[in-house]
Order: structure tokens, then sequence, then C-alpha cells
């Protein structure tokens, strides 16, 4: 990632020679060349003092085997304070530590080596620099520190995500650092994280294959503070609809204290508590109404602050209705006050502090906001967290006097969501632009205090949780005009330089794709087959799955697995749901006209059904050797209402249309009707010539001769029924009397008149009138008047498409019948299609 440029004065000690000024640099990290190589000898030595914070050894640690997974140098981790004094270029050593934690920082600020003026006072920020031969990573505080040391990570090519995507890591000999001083500054919005939510049937199934639990214990929460952190983030809501955080495993809150992650609830969840440590004794503790059972309900969330106590936490306030509801229909701002003064009252008691000394927040989700809006107030240290309408556009801002409120503002945003009028929990199906919009909205209306973005099950939300938090930094850092300058930057990360254009325009387009219709609301009347937009939309993705699986095909194989995840998968899965909802809409579509056809489209649905079941097995138990066993197992079609209470995934409904003889009737469309060969109501074979279907012969679906080819076809007929109202053309417009004149094209594949008898006949006739008969190939030869205007052009498309213009009469139900009557063998039938229109208009043959 790119540094921000700094003005620095850098005072040298005895052992630098000069003032230097600071340059824009990009990196500092170089495989090549530069001032220090890194992994000299094939080791790299880290120190850091035992008094430093627990974050900053967890992050250290994880130094260790990234600079291992890079170069495959042996690198050690030692607080031997005699190990500073010598240092040399024959041992290149790593030194990271935090003001006012680590003697040697303080050391080397107290001599000017490090400028303290860059990072005393400073919220998260660090410094990478040289120092006599080592590289010094400083930091502010704890998450300064380590923000830097993964910031090392990064730039030594290791993704946030080599873990939760399976991104590789990229060998390299040599690690070389460049001198100078680098920073990133402070982040913009000072509470940055995520919050896992709706975890089940994803997440609680991978976890319960991965770790054998029923719930998300502290080797779990560990993988992702990790990424959190090494997103830049510092704060988390954990999953809590069948998970309880704090009761599961009292390991978890440790964990996320001592990694420094900054640990709050939910919206629903006041006072470090979560639900389910109610939901799962209701009994005990009562009716979840603060004014019926105002004495259990504190007890319950005193217990939440004293267990809290000591610890970095964001407390949520107020209360919601049990599971996620509201409280009462008509908001009591009187007892939402009296509930928020109470918790107040024993946050200070507990902590011993005043309660402002306690960060806090208020969320004013859904109806909650009703209770602000009605002129309710909460002390001026309380964070008042906005939301966003669950699809990612924010409800309100705060005018210009409400940004003076001190307690500042905060945002809850989405990329998944249970709830109307649809669930959106499957996929990513949030377009690259809507968050930038919508969030530098935010950021610009005084919206800086926290941001907490919904993200499901985690995966599969890589990227806009990347993109999150890289906004929740740096606002600004991409212009309108650049907003895919990030797609590409983070694609390089993931896939490297080479491969990152192409995989962030398709990463850009399935996100814009997606966002048109998410995997839950999509079904056959989506897109409009009249208009042809049904069939442009599958187009669109049929051309990005053959692009992506181009892409893939030329990876390396140790990319298959990240790059399956991040934007193979979501590509063929929605390409897949598009065509299968589609084939539904065709088949329904064609049973109404009675067309055979419709069965071919329900065969072409159930085939798109099964496929959906196979890509997403392929991710639970192929892709990464099985790691993400579980994580796509969520339900996704058949919804009827908003949520996924149906028991499984259903194929979408089909109907069929009975081909047995004297039963199928065609229907017209637009005052045309289409007619596959195979289609016929009846037939009549010769005495030893029978009619025979040729399966996928022909531009549609078969065909049908008459075989074997050496016997006589005397006798013989096929006929076709067909509704078409004679008297008035299927396209509003009158005819003359009660007939009306068809255009019938009889298509057949381009035979040669291989008899030699000046062209093959076969006759046309409607209701039993008299045939009229047919040479489709009389001029289909060699002959100089022939060869290129006729012979050349009709044996390339391989087809012959004769015209023959027919009297319909009126009949009392509009059904009629077509017959064929082949005068010689080898005459092979693919379509019909009978033109009721006015005017000479061109038809389909395929």
């Amino acid at each position: 990632m790119k540094l921000n440029n700094i003005k620095r004065t850098f005072l040298a000690g005895a052992a630098l020679l000069s003032t230097i000024s600071m340059s824009a640099a990009d990196r500092f990290v170089n495989f090549k060349q530069g001032d220090l190589l890194l992994n000299a000898n094939n080791r790299v030595e880290i120190y850091m003092d035992t008094n430093d914070c627990k974050g900053v050894s967890y992050a250290a640690h994880a130094l260790l085997k990234d600079i291992k997974s890079v170069s495959g140098a042996t690198a050690t981790l030692t607080s031997d304070a005699s190990f500073l004094k010598k240092a040399d270029t024959a041992r290149p050593a790593i030194l990271v530590g935090t003001i006012g934690h680590s003697a040697a920082i303080d050391q080397l600020v107290k001599q000017k080596r490090i400028n303290g003026n860059l990072l005393k006072g400073k919220r998260e920020k660090f410094i990478i620099t040289l120092i006599d031969g080592q590289l010094v990573i400083a930091g502010s505080d704890r998450r300064g520190t380590i923000y830097g040391i993964y910031e090392l990570s990064q730039q030594m090519g290791v993704s946030p995500w080599y873990d939760w995507a399976d991104v590789p890591v990229e060998h390299h000999d040599s690690i070389f650092v460049n001198k100078g001083i680098y920073t990133d500054g402070e982040p913009a919005v000072r509470y940055r994280g995520i919050f896992l939510n709706d975890e089940a049937p994803c997440l609680t199934s991978w976890v319960k294959n991965t770790y054998g639990t029923g719930y998300g214990d502290h080797r779990f929460y560990q993988r992702v503070f990790e990424l959190v952190l090494r997103l830049r983030g510092n704060m988390m809501w954990p999953a809590m609809w069948g998970w309880a955080f704090y009761a599961d495993d009292p390991e978890n809150e440790k964990t996320a204290d001592e990694m420094g992650v900054v640990m709050s609830t939910s919206h629903h969840e006041p006072m470090a508590r979560n639900h389910q440590e109610y939901a799962r004794n209701r009994k005990g503790w009562g009716p979840w109404n603060y004014q019926k059972n105002k004495a259990n309900l504190q007890k319950f969330f005193r217990e939440g602050i004293e267990r809290m106590k000591g610890t970095e936490q964001i407390v949520t306030i107020g209360m919601r209705g049990d599971g996620d509801e509201a409280m009462s229909e008509e908001a009591d701002t009187k007892l939402m006050t009296n509930i928020i003064n109470d918790q107040r009252k024993i946050i200070a008691d507990v902590t011993g502090k005043k309660a402002s000394e306690t960060p806090q927040v208020w969320a004013l989700y859904k109806e909650v906001l009703d209770y602000y809006d009605k002129g309710m107030k909460v002390p001026d240290d309380v964070t008042l967290l906005l939301c966003d309408d669950n699809w990612g556009n924010v409800r309100r801002v705060p005018n210009a006097k409400e940004r003076k409120h001190k307690g500042g503002w905060g945002l809850y945003y989405h990329v998944d969501y249970v709830g109307a009028p649809r669930n959106s929990k499957m996929l990513n199906v949030t377009p690259v632009q809507n968050p930038w919009e919508q969030l530098t909205l935010a950021y610009e209306n005084g919206i800086d205090r926290l941001w907490i973005l919904n993200v499901g099950d985690l995966k599969p939300m890589e990227y806009p949780i990347s993109q999150f938090m890289d906004m929740a930094w740096n606002p600004h850092k991409y212009a309108a005009n650049q907003i895919t300058d990030h797609t590409r930057d983070w694609c390089a990360q993931q896939f490297g330089e080479e491969q990152a254009d192409e995989a962030a325009r398709l990463l850009n387009l399935i996100c814009k794709y997606n966002g048109r219709c998410t995997p839950e609301m999509l079904d056959k009347n989506t897109y409009s087959l009249e208009n042809g937009e049904w069939q442009e939309v599958v187009n669109q993705y049929l051309k990005i799955e053959a692009d992506a699986l181009r892409q893939y095909n030329c990876l390396p194989a140790a990319y298959h697995d990240a790059y399956r995840q991040i934007i193979l998968f979501p590509i063929e899965v929605m390409s897949n749901l598009h065509q299968m909802y589609f084939a539904q809409a065709m088949n329904n579509q064609l049973y109404e006209q009675g067309n055979p056809k419709a069965n071919i489209w329900a065969d072409e649905c159930e085939n798109h059904f099964k496929r959906d079941s196979l890509i997403c097995d392929e991710y639970n138990h192929k892709m990464a050797g099985g790691k993400w066993n579980g994580m796509m197992t969520q339900k996704h079609i058949g919804y009827t209402s908003w949520n996924d209470a149906f028991e499984k995934d259903t194929c979408p409904k089909l109907f069929r249309v009975s081909t047995s003889s004297n039963e199928t009737v065609i229907a017209g469309n637009d005052g045309v009707v289409e007619i596959e060969a195979p289609y016929y109501s009846s037939k009549t074979d010769a005495t030893e010539a029978k009619w025979t279907e040729i399966p996928f012969m022909g531009k549609s679906v078969s065909a049908m001769t008459l075989m074997p080819y050496t016997k006589s076809v005397k006798g013989a007929s096929i006929s076709y029924k067909f509704k078409m109202k004679a008297g008035k053309s299927s396209d509003g417009k009158a005819a003359k009397g009660n007939v009306q004149k068809v255009r019938i094209h009889v298509i057949t594949k381009s035979t040669l008149d291989y008899l030699n008898k000046g062209g093959l006949t076969y006759g046309v006739s409607i209701d039993g009138a008299t045939p009229v008969e047919v040479n489709f190939n009389k001029d289909l030869n060699e002959k100089p008047e022939n060869i290129y205007n006729i012979y050349y052009p009709t044996i390339a498309t391989r087809i012959v498409d004769k015209v023959i213009e027919l009297e319909l009469s009126a009949s009392s139900d509009g059904i009629h019948t077509l017959t064929l009557t082949p005068n010689d063998p080898a005459i092979v039938f693919e379509k019909i299609v009978i033109d009721g229109r006015e005017g000479k208009k061109s038809v389909k043959v395929i």
C-alpha cells in the first residue's frame, strides 16, 4: 500500500552523519536491492521489550511466520536487552516497540534518533525507519506498533487475507529495506470494525467442522482478530444469534483484550452482555421488560460491566425488544431515558470512575431513531451510532449543530442483512462504487467516531471488508474517478501485478451485476423475456464467466483457491442462477403456448439447479482441500417470504408439455408459431419406411426423416397441430372475411438432389386441403447460374428454408393441422414456422 507523505526532521545521533529530509516513498521493501538485507545469512532476529503490550507480542510472532513464508529464513524473537548492543550489518535485526512500553524505543526518542513528536500523543500511528543497521518499528500506542509490524508483512507480500482467503505468499530469496521514515499517519475514523452476524448455517457449520465446537471459541476469534488488525481495524461486534462471545469461552474476551481488539456488542445487546446469555435462561431472568423486570435486568447489566472491567471495550447502552425487535409500538422516551441513566450509574459504580470515562455507544437502529427524533438526549460523551437502511444507504447524518456532540457520531453499515424484503446472506452483492459514495457522504458530514460493518459470516465478503477498512483509515485516498483503482490495488495484493487489471475488471463487474438483484430475490420474473432483457443479462454473465475461467486457467495453481473464492465462485454461482431462472421463465412461457420445447427448458432448469449444488460443494469440500467445509451452505433457492425458513433449496416450479399423439397443440406468439420437427401430433409411416427422430440434428432440437432411405415413402405423412385464429391476425390486424394468409417456413437439412431427378419434393397442406408441392433443392447444384448465389450460400448454412403461402380458414377453437407429405426419401425436416403477420418479416430458424 502507498504511504502518506509527511514532512519530517531527522535529528541524527552519533551514528547518523547528517539531517536527511524525507522523500515520498511508496515502498520501503524491495526484493532486488536496498540499504539493508533483512534476511542476511538466512536469519532474522526480532527484539521486543518484555514490558511491551501483549498485542505487540502476538503481531511479532505472526511476523516470524511471515518472514519464514516469504524467504524461508529462520526468524527468532528475543527480549534480551544485550542484543541491542550487538547490532551489525552481518546480523540484521528488527526492533519493535511502543512508546512508554519499550525502553529501547524510549531511549531512541530520548536520544532524538526518533523524532518523538511524530508519535507522542498520536493515535494508532507507526514509524518505520533504519537505525544502526536495524529496522525499527515504533508505535504511538500498542495498535500503532501492531499496524507497523503488519505493514512490513504486507510489503513483504503477505496479504491480510493469506488465511481467510488462502492468498499465497510469493517466495523471495532476499528482503531488502530502504532508508527513510515511513508512516501511514493516523486513522480518520477512531473505531473501525466488523460485526459477525446471522452466522447460521454457514459460519456455525464451518466452526463445528473446523473446531468441533457449537460456538466460536478463542481459537476461532484469534484468527478473526488477526485479520481485523492486519486490515487496520480495531474493534468487533461478535456473532450473537446462536453464540455468546463472553459466556461460551471466557478466553474470548481475554484474547481480544490481549491482541488489542476493542470489543463491543451489537445494537440490541446492552451492557457487554450477549443476547444469548439472556435467551438461554429466559425463565430465570424473567421478561425482557424494564418496566416489569427492572431489578433482574439491572443485575443482568451489572454482571456484564463487572466482567469487562479493566479491558478496553465500548459499552452499548439503551435497550431494544427481545430478539432484535422494537421495544414498544411507540417510542417511550421517558422509559428509555431512565434505562440509560440507570445503566450509566451501574457503569460508574462498577468501574469506580465517572461513566464518561468508559466509552459508550447508543445505536439509533431502526425504530430507536424515533427516540432521538422525539427529542430524547443522551450525555454528551456517548457516541451516537447512525445506521444505513440495511442495504447500504445512509438513513441520516448529523446537522451542523449535532456535529458538535462531543461523543461523536458513528455508522452501522451492511453488506449482509436478514430481513425484509429478503435476506441478503449468500454473496457479496454490493457494487464497488456504492460504499465509496455513501461512506464519503457519512464522513463528510462528520460521522467519524465509529464505523461498524455487518459482514454476516465474514466469507465471502472479503473485498467489501477491505474496502470498508481502507476507507475508514483514509476516506479521501481514492477520488470518484479512482474508485476502481482501489479494486485494482487490492487485486494486485491478492493475485499479483500481472493479473491485477483483469481480476479487478471482473471483480468490479461481478459486484455491479450482482448488485442488480440478490440471489435470494432473483426469480423468473426479475427480467423481461419479451424485450430480450433476460437473454441480455444471461449473456453478460456467460461472458464474464468465460473470462474468469480463462484467467483462472492462466494462473499458477497456487492462486487457484484464492481466485475461486474471491472472483470465480461468485461469478459462477450467479451466472448459473441467472441461467436457471431464465430457463424457468422460458419453460413457463412455452408451456402456456403448449410448445413441447418447454420440456427442453425444464431439463435446462433442472440441470442448472443441480449445478448450483455442485458449485457450492466445490467450495465446501474441494477448494483449499476442504478447508471451508460448511461455509457455503446458505439456502438461496426457494424463498417465498423474506426469510430462509424453508427446509432446503428447491428447484423452481416447472411444467412439461405432453408429446403424445393428438395432444400436442403449439400456440403462437405475436403472430408466429414455431414448431420443432419432433413435436408432431400424429404421423403415418410408409409400408417399410418409418418416421425416425435424429437427436440434436439441425440448428435447434432434433430432426425427423423416414428410414431406411432405400425404401418407398409412399403413404407417409407427419402432422402438427397449432393454434392461430383466422379472420384476424395474431398481431391484431384484421384479415379479409374468415380467411387469413399465412407464410409457412419449412426448414429442412440441405440435402442435395442425390437421385438426380430434378429435385426432391414434399407436400404441404393445412386442415386437409390439397397439398402444395414444394421442390426444395432443384437449384441446389453447381451449375454456373446457381453455384455462387444459391448453392454455396445454402450449403454453408446447412439448411433450406422454403416459404409457402397458404390460406388459413377460421375454426371454432383456432386449432389447425399442418401436414407434411414427403414424395422422396432422405428429406430431413428440422422445423416449421407459421407466420401470420402482415408484411414480410424475418423469422427465427434456430
